[in-house]
């Protein structure tokens, strides 16, 4: 009973939510693009002839604004799920943590990355605390990641949550790139405890 009513009041909130209806409008996969639209305005990490990775990319509309956007790049997405092909995207399917599609990503790129985006948070259990956790582990192995593959002058995205692995995040982040930002964009439901942090540098 109780998770149907949960489920109602999703419903009830999507459908009132002006995001979500401009997505629709837009041709955009999810509300999500605007995060990323958002993000960019402010801190210019996207630009033309770019090598980028899109982590936990599904159902793609961060992508889509990637391929839109960043002109004459490579982009690669990966996810546990298939996404529906998007133009001049390359989709993996798999873990991004999986040494296989770790070399499979480096041999498309022949190169270090200039950007990772990654959007990805675990699905909810209802208790707070421990998604919050969970999705922070998920940020660190994200920006491990993006230590090991990015180049000097490179910058990495990722959704962060406040909760417990919030300080360790950010001081990990402040120990290896130069600059380190968090903000939360306009579209980010007021209600939602998700962040983003935004680093660029590798030191």
């Amino acid at each position: 009973m109780k998770k149907n009513k949960i489920s109602k009041n999703w419903l009830s909130k999507q459908r009132r939510d002006i995001y979500v209806r401009k997505s629709k409008l837009e041709g955009y996969r999810s509300r999500a693009i605007y995060k990323l639209k958002e993000i960019d305005d402010k801190f210019k990490i996207i630009k033309n002839g770019i090598k980028i990775v899109d982590l936990g990319s599904a159902p793609g509309s961060w992508s889509q604004y990637l391929a839109e956007k960043s002109k004459n790049s490579k982009i690669v997405s990966i996810d546990l799920k298939k996404v529906d092909k998007i133009d001049k995207v390359h989709h993996l399917i798999g873990d991004f943590l999986d040494e296989k599609n770790q070399i499979l990503i480096s041999n498309f790129f022949k190169d270090k990355l200039d950007l990772v985006v990654s959007d990805m948070a675990v699905n909810t259990t209802g208790n707070k605390n421990l998604d919050a956790i969970s999705t922070g582990e998920l940020t660190l192995n994200a920006m491990n990641f993006s230590i090991k593959y990015l180049k000097k002058n490179g910058s990495f995205l990722s959704k962060i949550f406040m909760g417990s692995t919030f300080n360790e995040i950010v001081k990990n982040a402040k120990k290896n790139f130069n600059e380190v930002k968090i903000y939360k964009p306009p579209s980010s439901r007021k209600d939602s405890k998700e962040s983003f942090i935004i680093c660029k540098k590798v030191r």
